[in-house]
């Protein structure tokens, strides 16, 4: 016999869990208990928002759910943030959320909620276990459902009275992986496709990749001589220095490249939905009918004609897709192949950084300074702002595994997910790079990383301001500035108040120093970067835009 809290911890084991996120609760104590005699590490965080957004890392790094406990009502609601972009983005991740005492459900019990229906729109899944002894299966079988197809959030609501309550149940097993791969005929279509091409474009998306899958694309691009674009925040996913590297499908992508895939005749979309943001509002790709000939692979045949009605559909996971292809030999000498080496020397132009711009601290020198120091496997973390574009535009991603951000826009990713990466890999430096506004939306996860020994580098872009609302504000609406300024703490200060390390940068020349003492510090760190609000974006200013220039 058993509780219920020891069969939800005997589940996760069996699962191959090592860590879960949590913000504690009385409604899941009995799960608290368990988790002390389990080897399964426990990291309490601040907040529930970002201890999902953690566990939203752990699964967009390692392709294995990352787990989150939450307690009912409030914690729940506050985690739903990190389930909207676990959804959006294709991650892996499951979240447990303690809920009232089944004899209390409908009357409006203290912070009852229905999270069938809360969560409804938002998770791939939504299950309330009534009876312990179904732990080991409906726990199991949430862990394949969050990994399988298109990859998303799982949510568990787990009544008080039933993880208590003693029973005989089944061991868990481990969940089975589900794979889709590609046909031969389909494969055959493909070569068939590539053969009558003239301008073919590839790019790279989504989730259920590895490092492996990685590699055998870089040498299909090699094979076939084919340009690579990558989507919105999916940059890891090819090799930038690569010489079939063409650049990020994003917000804000270099003109050439959004004229090339225009004029592909053929675009090869792995992995992606290819959604509102790299799809420049659907109109690089037109829905429902592509100008290209389009080739879409993807996991889940449910999203293949979902928003662009394919000419080929391919329902296989990236990794199994670049595994059979990358075994076809492509031709002797293509004739788009000098296309292809002028849409990477078009990346090298557009991703180096302007020397100048306005206010006494220069961003291009600063990121030249990152490129040179930063390891190949450094992990970027960041939120959501126009601070970001400095590091999505100017870094240079090398490999599989370094970027964590949300392509759902959400604000106050970077801090947390910084937690989760160097939880999952202690020995690799990560850095943060973040919004003053950003910064604040989870900055005080930056406590659990003081707790947890976790060196992350934050990185604080601090203009005072909401940016890229105050850009659409001073475009839409010139010179009538509301509720988008801000007044911050000392950011360095705050730092050294949690127990971190702290450093303030008011000229381009401090950056340096500064954040060498951040790295030798052994600390978690923030490096405050005071910038100029003009400083809106790399190529305009505030003032540009509001007078549209």
């Amino acid at each position: 016999m058993k509780t219920g809290g020891q069969l939800i911890v005997e589940a996760l084991e069996a699962n191959g869990v090592d860590r879960v996120f949590c913000v504690p609760g009385k409604s899941y104590l009995a799960v608290l208990d368990a988790l002390h005699d389990s080897e399964i590490r426990t990291i309490v965080c601040r907040q529930e928002g970002g201890a999902a957004m953690m566990a939203d890392c752990q699964g967009r790094l390692t392709g294995k759910p990352g787990i989150c406990f939450v307690t009912r009502g409030p914690g729940a609601t506050n985690a739903s943030a990190g389930v909207h972009i676990a959804m959006q983005d294709s991650i892996p991740m499951i979240l447990f959320i303690g809920q009232i005492a089944s004899h209390a459900k409908y009357r409006e019990a203290f912070q009852e909620v229905n999270y069938q229906a809360f969560f409804g729109d938002i998770a791939k899944w939504v299950v309330e276990i009534e009876d312990a002894a179904r732990i080991p299966e409906l726990v199991t079988r949430a862990f394949a459902v969050a990994t399988s197809g298109r990859p998303g959030p799982v949510v568990i609501s787990l009544p008080e009275d039933m993880l208590v309550s003693e029973v005989e149940a089944p061991a868990a097993l481990a969940f089975t992986p589900v794979e889709t791969r590609p046909g031969e005929p389909e494969l055959d279509e493909l070569e068939r496709l590539l053969a009558g091409a003239q301008r073919p474009f590839v790019i790279l998306g989504g989730t259920r990749w590895n490092a492996e899958a990685v590699a055998r694309m870089q040498q299909i691009a090699e094979a076939w001589a084919l340009p690579v674009g990558v989507s919105f925040r999916r940059q890891m996913l090819f090799d930038h220095l690569h010489d079939n590297y063409a650049g990020d499908v994003g917000i804000g992508l270099n003109p050439k490249l959004a004229a090339r895939i225009k004029q592909a005749d053929l675009v090869l979309l792995v992995g992606g939905r290819f959604g509102e943001m790299p799809s420049s509002d659907y109109t690089l790709l037109k829905s429902p009918y592509p100008d290209q000939k389009l080739v879409h692979v993807h996991a889940d045949a449910n999203e293949l004609g979902r928003v662009y009605r394919p000419t080929l559909a391919i329902n296989a996971s990236p990794a199994a897709f670049a595994e059979a292809f990358s075994r076809r030999k492509g031709p002797a000498a293509p004739g788009w192949a000098g296309e292809t080496k002028q849409a990477h020397a078009d990346y090298l132009a557009w991703s180096t950084p302007p020397k100048t711009g306005p206010g006494a601290v220069q961003m291009g020198p600063i990121m030249e300074y990152l490129e040179s120091v930063l390891p190949q496997d450094a992990v970027i973390c960041n939120g959501a702002g126009n601070f970001a574009t400095w590091m999505h535009r100017f870094h240079r991603f090398r490999r599989y595994d370094t970027q964590a951000a949300p392509t759902s826009g959400s604000m106050g990713y970077g801090m947390p997910a910084g937690v989760g990466a160097k939880s999952v890999f202690p020995d690799r430096e990560v850095i943060v790079w973040a919004g003053d506004g950003d910064f604040l939306m989870h900055g005080q996860e930056f406590a659990t990383a003081v707790q947890y020994d976790l060196p992350v580098i934050v990185v604080i872009l601090n203009n005072g301001i909401y940016g890229t609302i105050r850009m659409h504000q001073e475009r839409e609406y010139p010179g009538r500035v509301s509720g988008t300024d801000l007044k911050n703490p000392d950011f360095a200060a705050l730092a050294r108040a949690y127990g971190g390390h702290g450093e303030t940068v008011e000229k381009t020349a401090d950056f340096a120093p500064a954040f060498e003492r951040a790295r030798k510090s052994g600390k978690p760190a923030i490096v405050e970067i005071r910038l100029d609000p003009e400083a809106i974006t790399p190529a305009r200013t505030l003032s540009d835009i509001r007078e549209g220039r």
